[in-house]
């Protein structure tokens, strides 16, 4: 199947996918924008549109092309004992939770159990997991890729995540292996190298 074939197919298995309620606003270019409760700052190149149907009550969600064709989510300030995604629609699987004492390694971890629950898929292989910035915060970047159940796609993906003041900001990428992540990822690693996090202040000790 060529390129543009492809193309034209994962639109449709998008526009299928997203919520009757879902809508699409563009974001400007080169310009600061505020995400996830106004905890993250980024400045996205052009094209890059925000969904209001977001993952969960600490997330969004934008593409350029298309969910199936490019997906940017950003989770931002995750509390202790808090899920990164809602619950799917018929499962009886029980998200895995983050706690705030997660190691790095325990933090890849919850990101892989999550999405194997969320995408009903057990392949999901985590490739590579180094040390990294999320803005100027210490912070673990991962690798990894995975199909999707009966949809026969490849997907690769990069996350950038961080524990600050005892909550989690994460920064993931999602494209096909073919085209996409290789067209896009090194725009994506310039925009969460520049990105501000604006973690609430803890409490003044008494």
């Amino acid at each position: 199947m060529n390129l543009a074939r492809l193309g034209i197919l994962m639109i449709a298995l998008t526009t299928a996918a997203i919520p009757l309620r879902a809508e699409w606003k563009a974001l400007p270019a080169n310009e600061d924008v505020q995400i996830a409760n106004k905890l993250m700052v980024a400045t996205p190149a052009d094209g890059w549109n925000r969904s209001t149907a977001r993952p969960s009550a600490r997330s969004e969600r934008w593409t350029r092309d298309g969910l199936a064709l490019n997906e940017l989510t950003f989770f931002a300030g995750v509390m202790d004992g808090e899920t990164l995604y809602f619950s799917p629609f018929g499962t009886a699987k029980e998200l895995p939770k983050f706690r705030s004492a997660m190691l790095p390694t325990d933090i890849v971890e919850l990101f892989e159990s999550s999405n194997r629950i969320v995408l009903d898929s057990s392949v999901f292989n985590i490739t590579n997991v180094e040390p990294a910035k999320l803005g100027k915060y210490p912070a673990v970047r991962f690798s990894y890729s995975y199909a999707a159940q009966d949809e026969g796609l490849t997907r690769k993906g990069e996350g950038v995540a961080a524990t600050i003041n005892g909550r989690l900001y994460l920064v993931n990428f999602i494209a096909p292996a073919i085209h996409y992540f290789d067209r896009d990822i090194g725009e994506v690693r310039q925009l969460v190298a520049a990105m501000e996090l604006r973690p609430p202040k803890l409490p003044a000790a008494r």
